[in-house]
């Protein structure tokens, strides 16, 4: 993906849509975990529904309507998906170990444990089908959209303005940020922990960015976002909610 001339005018307008991608996610997530925190469950829900339809449908609507170019990319690649796939093993066989062997019986982990619980329990989620039906959601459909939305417009977009690294890194920094919230809520005590979990995501969102630009689809960088996910969810999640789920 080769860099391109803008000339100031319409700099200025990617700029301002980049900018506001790259920083809307953390807001919506701060407003629902943190502004919104007093207000009842299902204000909260609706609420935070109708910020996410904005914030996927925003990327396309700007595109088409104001940048005015194509909406495209690339099919999956078998290269793309064996690096990727490769990738979300590896990281969720070490994130599984770590859980299992490490964290699981730390203090910091029993307490965020709980506030978990309590998440959990105010989405309805109280049986092991509903579980995997919101676990398989999230796998599956939302990790497509983060895909569509970091790689394919805010990773694309910084990349034909600045050079690769800055591409890179910005958009694995910007897609870390809004995790950094979730994590502070959950673990508010333990800032080593949210540390080291951030830099992991920054370096799964620096790597799909790498994986992206070298094969321009993001059906690659989803299989390796999924499998990731996926074993967040059971290897992790599930073991963690089983009291609520009375499993």
């Amino acid at each position: 993906m080769p860099q391109h001339c803008y000339d100031t005018s319409s700099l200025k307008v990617r700029w301002a849509g980049l900018l506001f991608a790259m920083l809307l996610p953390t807001l919506i997530t701060w407003a629902y975990f943190v502004l919104a925190s007093a207000y009842p469950q299902g204000m909260k829900q609706a609420v935070y529904l109708i910020a996410k339809v904005v914030q996927f449908g925003f990327p396309v609507l700007w595109v088409l309507w104001v940048l005015r170019e194509p909406i495209r990319t690339g099919r999956p690649t078998a290269w793309g998906l064996g690096v990727g796939a490769v990738f979300g093993v590896v990281v969720v066989a070490a994130g599984v170990a770590l859980f299992q062997f490490v964290l699981r019986e730390l203090p910091m982990f029993a307490a965020g444990a709980e506030r978990i619980h309590g998440k959990v329990d105010s989405f309805g989620i109280d049986s092991v089908a509903k579980f995997i039906v919101l676990s398989s959601f999230y796998s599956l459909f939302h990790s497509l959209m983060e895909e569509y939305y970091w790689r394919w417009f805010v990773f694309r977009q910084l990349r034909a303005m600045v050079p690769m690294s800055w591409a890179v890194v910005g958009s694995g920094v910007a897609f870390t940020l809004h995790h950094v919230v979730v994590l502070m809520h959950f673990f508010p005590t333990a800032l080593w922990f949210v540390a080291l979990l951030s830099g992991g995501i920054a370096m799964g969102g620096c790597f799909w960015a790498w994986l992206y630009d070298r094969t321009g689809s993001i059906f690659d960088t989803w299989l390796s976002h999924l499998l990731i996910d996926a074993g967040i969810f059971f290897g992790v999640g599930y073991p963690l909610i089983q009291p609520v789920l009375g499993a």
